[in-house]
């Protein structure tokens, strides 16, 4: 009878650990002004939509393999209101554009080479994703990219979406 209490009990600190951190999580998302290709690029304008900020470098392999991705969920996921931008981090921009020609994204870039706006969202692993539900909440966290996790991306996505 003990041990069953101490399992049923273990369980229940481990559902409130995951239930407190996922709402400690929903955040205000750290707001941010940068220029873009053809504009300035601020976050406060995409209220109202779901908003997946990635950061990438020109020498990240594994940012190479998330643009055709964000491209694709992009392209599937525009008319209900997601809306990606691609912060890029590069402290030369002709990195950036060189990596943008061989990729020709389907989606918002922008450049941060003082890496203020990274420093804001406490960038640590590259590539780093937040996704933004259409109040302005950060509402998770994803580091690195494997395409394994491609669904599961897309599943927090499609759910925000149909809130």
């Amino acid at each position: 009878m003990h041990t069953r209490f101490l399992h049923h009990a273990t369980k229940l600190v481990c559902l409130l650990f995951i239930f407190a951190s996922s709402q400690a999580l929903a955040i205000k998302a750290p707001d941010f002004s940068l220029p873009g290709d053809k504009k300035t690029i601020t976050l406060k304008d995409y209220r109202n939509k779901v908003v997946y900020v990635d950061f990438w470098a020109s020498w990240c392999t594994p940012c190479k393999q998330s643009f055709p991705w964000m491209s694709e969920m992009q392209k599937r996921y525009k008319k209900e209101g997601l809306e990606i931008i691609a912060i890029n981090v590069d402290k030369d921009r002709s990195l950036a554009t060189e990596f943008l020609e061989q990729s020709v994204p389907g989606f918002t870039i922008a450049y941060d080479p003082e890496g203020k706006v990274a420093e804001s969202y406490d960038l640590s692993v590259m590539p780093s994703s937040f996704l933004i539900d259409r109040k302005g909440k950060l509402v998770h966290v994803h580091k690195g990219f494997k395409t394994t996790e491609k669904n599961a991306m897309e599943g927090k996505i499609k759910s925000l979406l149909s809130k």
